[in-house]
């Protein structure tokens, strides 16, 4: 079996995995996070809920997509100029909002638990609002250039400016996998930092819930997206270097693994939000337990 082939099955197996996991716990978070208030009216897990619908879109675009092409081969992004550029525009809008989500979720964390009164002021359900229709607004001018760049070449749907696609790895290099880690790790730890100041016990075991969320959720981003950015920034440095065919097949099998890799942050969220918090767990718990019995359950 080639690595082409091994490539395929690979993507064929595990995507389905990701496809019916990312689906589920997605779903869960998106029906936990707006059903129940105390989470609807918290920013920080606001923010989890848009990212999570975020996610949920991710995945039914990019993901289904590279199944049906690894299952039948057919790829619309080679046929297709159209979904080719509106690929292109999804995915360059869409995975940012995400990981800007987790980050202003941690910084909300710093926000909520500070000492200080006009800090924590920063943190309230109407300007989450703004905040996310202000991300959501940035990332999709930010991903209507990339239709313009992207075209079908003779092998797949990719960019046809050189500019752009060096433009494309530092962003995702930098934008995609450094920044998000760097911003929760420092964020993470100011609100650790808060949370020993507190003197309330019941709020610091609520906040210590919340970090405990975003520090899995830093541990994900690190595991799933920094490899990602490490090939990109190869394939970079050594896009003008002779390569030989079997090494051509060699670093495309390893572009294969490494994008489904990322999908565990898409798909994973809600499994690391059940490990991390028994709060979570709980109302997961009492909604599931809600919609068997058909009794309503105030949690």
């Amino acid at each position: 079996m080639s690595l082409t082939e091994i490539g395929d099955q690979l993507t064929l197996y595990s995507g389905c995995i990701f496809l019916f996991t990312g689906l589920i716990g997605n779903g869960i978070n998106t029906f936990v996070f707006s059903r129940v208030r105390t989470y609807r009216t918290t920013p920080c897990t606001f923010y989890f809920l848009v990212g999570s619908i975020d996610n949920i879109v991710y995945i039914l675009i990019n993901l289904i997509a590279r199944i049906v092409a690894a299952r039948y081969d057919i790829d619309l992004t080679r046929t297709s100029i159209v979904w080719c550029k509106s690929r292109a525009f999804l995915a360059a809008s869409l995975s940012p909002i995400s990981f800007t989500c987790s980050c202003v979720a941690a910084i909300d964390q710093f926000l909520v638990t500070s000492q200080n009164v006009n800090l924590r002021r920063c943190s309230n359900i109407k300007l989450a609002y703004r905040i996310v229709i202000g991300i959501i607004g940035f990332w999709s001018i930010h991903g209507i250039f990339a239709p313009v760049f992207y075209n079908i070449t003779t092998v797949r749907c990719a960019s046809t400016n050189a500019i752009y696609a060096i433009y494309s790895t530092i962003y995702v290099t930098i934008v995609i996998t450094t920044i998000p880690v760097v911003i929760m790790i420092v964020f993470g730890g100011l609100t650790y930092r808060n949370i020993r100041l507190t003197r309330v016990p019941a709020q610091q075991h609520a906040d210590r819930q919340l970090l405990r969320m975003i520090l899995f959720q830093i541990l994900l981003i690190s595991l799933s997206i920094l490899p990602y950015g490490i090939n990109s920034t190869y394939r970079l440095i050594t896009s003008t270097n002779p390569k030989s065919t079997d090494q051509q097949l060699r670093e495309t099998f390893v572009t294969t693994v490494v994008t489904l890799v990322t999908y565990f942050y898409f798909s994973g969220s809600c499994y690391i939000f059940l490990l991390s918090s028994t709060r979570f767990r709980q109302t997961v718990k009492k909604q599931i337990c809600w919609c068997l019995t058909g009794n309503q359950i105030h949690p």
